[in-house]
């Protein structure tokens, strides 16, 4: 019998901020943190925006991240079957949220004000 709850957080890690961290350590009081990182074939499809960093360079930083147990490769939404598939027990996300999941299995965090990834890119390509 497992003894710490297994906490999934789905990310694309494009772009990391403290915003991420944050959650990231959040969802650590909660149990061992695995994280749900998105595969480059769902970027291309649904996020349509460039990115220079591969799954595998991607999956490297996010496995450096102290708050970080476990890393697997998942699609750009989470479904219930997914968190059975990985033996899940909580989805933890910003309030941002769009994974249809049992709400008894998705716990909502609070964004972290003024900071996310959309942001960075705008003020990026206002600069460039």
């Amino acid at each position: 019998m497992r003894s710490k709850k297994r906490i999934l957080v789905d990310m694309s890690a494009t772009i990391i901020h403290h915003g991420h961290i944050r959650l990231l350590e959040k969802a650590s009081r909660l149990g061992s943190v695995i994280v749900a990182l998105t595969s480059d074939d769902d970027l291309s499809k649904v996020k349509k925006i460039p990115f220079i960093l591969n799954f595998d360079q991607r999956k490297e930083i996010i496995n450096s991240i102290r708050y970080v147990d476990e890393v697997i490769e998942s699609p750009w939404l989470i479904s219930n079957e997914f968190l059975l598939k990985n033996n899940i027990d909580y989805l933890v996300h910003g309030s941002d949220n769009s994974n249809d999941i049992l709400e008894k299995k998705l716990i909502i965090f609070p964004r972290t004000e003024g900071i996310s990834s959309s942001m960075i890119r705008k003020f990026y390509k206002e600069w460039d």
